[in-house]
């Protein structure tokens, strides 16, 4: 059936999503881009080009943990590299999901939200496979993503994927965003939200935490790893205002 010729349902007020897209060259990009464009047509739906952005690398914690807060979906969109995240993707996590905020001990701005992972591969669907050169089947990479969601007490929706990005044909690409689309129009009215299990609990003891003087307190956003090491400069070299 084409896809285009559905009838999707509207997603209902108050279920708002952030969308995170981290693509370090959109020139580039034969998939993500037109997810990204796709994602830019559905009303309610808060989007963040991260390379765009923080092409410095110094994220604003204070104001990605203020549109997280906001959100009921949280989507982060990107390319599979080396089997992970994109370099910048990876340092917003670590800045902005903080012990104290995203998890842990008084972390629970996250509690009850939904994460959707929608990525890209340049390998076929077949090279993730025992016998195909990426040796294992793709539903091995996914712990790091799942298990960050189930810290921070949020439930890890399925995947959203498209294997063979260099290669696909555009009819298919298009039927994919296309369905993209019609998937944030729709949330959270997806026939197996219901039948996802609970996230489980994971509490984090105090004592498996370093003392950090970049640590956040309860309902006190952390620094940015990367102004954090430019104060760290400042300072050392005595260039920083006085």
């Amino acid at each position: 059936m084409d896809p285009t010729n559905q009838t999707t349902p509207k997603r209902p007020s108050g279920q708002p999503i952030y969308l995170i897209a981290a693509h370090p060259n959109w020139r580039d990009s034969r998939v993500n881009r037109r997810l990204l464009a796709s994602a830019r047509s559905v009303d309610g739906v808060d989007i963040n080009d991260l390379y765009s952005c923080y092409p410095d690398y110094c994220i604003d914690v204070a104001a990605e943990q203020a549109r997280l807060a906001a959100a009921q979906l949280i989507v982060l969109l990107h390319p599979i590299h080396w089997y992970s995240m994109p370099a910048l993707q990876k340092l917003w996590l670590d800045d902005v999901l903080s012990y104290g905020w995203a998890y842990g001990a008084g972390g629970q701005a996250l509690r009850g939200k939904d994460l959707w992972l929608v990525a890209s591969t340049g390998g076929s669907e077949s090279s993730y496979h025992p016998q195909g050169y990426n040796r294992y089947f793709f539903d091995a990479f996914l712990p790091p993503y799942e298990q960050t969601a189930a810290l921070c007490g949020m439930r890890f929706l399925p995947p959203m994927l498209l294997h063979g990005a260099n290669s696909v044909a555009e009819l298919e690409i298009g039927q994919h965003a296309e369905t993209f689309r019609q998937r944030l129009q729709s949330y959270p009215l997806w026939s197996e939200l219901d039948e996802l299990d609970k996230c489980p609990d994971c509490e984090v003891p105090a004592a498996d935490r370093p003392d950090d003087l970049h640590a956040a307190t309860p309902g006190q956003p952390r620094q940015g790893w990367a102004a954090a090491q430019s104060s760290a400069v400042h300072e050392a070299t005595g260039l920083g205002a006085p």
